[in-house]
């Protein structure tokens, strides 16, 4: 087992444990997806040994082969954008999808769901900053995307993602964090739907903190954990 990645797991559980004091939450209630991305398959290895079972990738041209060479071990995630020719590879592979924002994507994955027999769960990936170089639903697109895709079978909507902008000072940022918080609750506030959105997915190596104190329930955290990226 890597002591590295052990003594970085610890560290990062000491910074959860103190953002959820901050703002009393349990800190049982937050997922670290371990965002594998940068790494090769022996770090993912590694990761899955010392019990981060949670592993976030985003391109499907290096996350199959590792999910396959790792026999299938723990939780996979997809958190980059995806291109609708490639859902056929995430279903039944991927539990999770962080970066929903298209309706055909949508209507892709349902597809593929009945045909394999799977469900899917997916975040609706929000734009909040309205930075250009971002995908993501806007803000004001959001309550008709939502009841669309709650109408597709094997769509199983957990919550909304956002990716904040790069800052050095993640307080900066904050605001981003709150307004996605809102929008969940605005959400769930509409009779006709009938969402409960359980999960806000927010907060990156850099910032992770204030997301916990603003409401995350997934924090995806690659650098301070395995290293090779953000």
């Amino acid at each position: 087992m890597d002591e590295d990645i052990l003594t970085s797991w610890r560290v990062v559980k000491g910074e959860i444990d103190t953002a959820c004091r901050q703002v009393n939450r349990d800190p049982e209630e937050i997922n670290v997806v371990t965002v594998t991305k940068y790494v090769d398959q022996k770090r993912t290895q590694e990761a899955l040994d010392a019990g981060l079972l949670h592993i976030g990738e985003s391109r499907v041209q290096d996350a199959v082969p590792k999910w396959e060479a790792l026999g299938k071990r723990g939780i996979w995630h997809f958190i980059g954008h995806l291109q609708r020719n490639k859902a056929k590879a995430v279903v039944g592979k991927f539990s999770y999808l962080h970066s929903l924002d298209r309706f055909s994507l949508a209507e892709e994955l349902s597809k593929r769901c009945d045909t394999v027999g799977e469900n899917i769960r997916c975040f609706l990936q929000v734009n909040v900053a309205g930075e250009e170089s971002k995908f993501g639903l806007s803000p004001k697109e959001l309550p008709e995307f939502a009841r669309e895709v709650s109408q597709l079978p094997g769509i199983q909507l957990e919550g909304l993602m956002t990716m904040a902008p790069y800052v050095e000072n993640p307080e900066e940022v904050r605001p981003i964090f709150r307004h996605l918080r809102v929008l969940r609750q605005e959400l769930r506030q509409l009779d006709e739907l009938l969402l409960t959105l359980p999960h806000l997915s927010m907060g990156m190596s850099r910032d992770y903190r204030v997301a916990i104190e603003e409401g995350a329930t997934y924090i995806r955290l690659g650098s301070v954990l395995v290293g090779g990226g953000k």
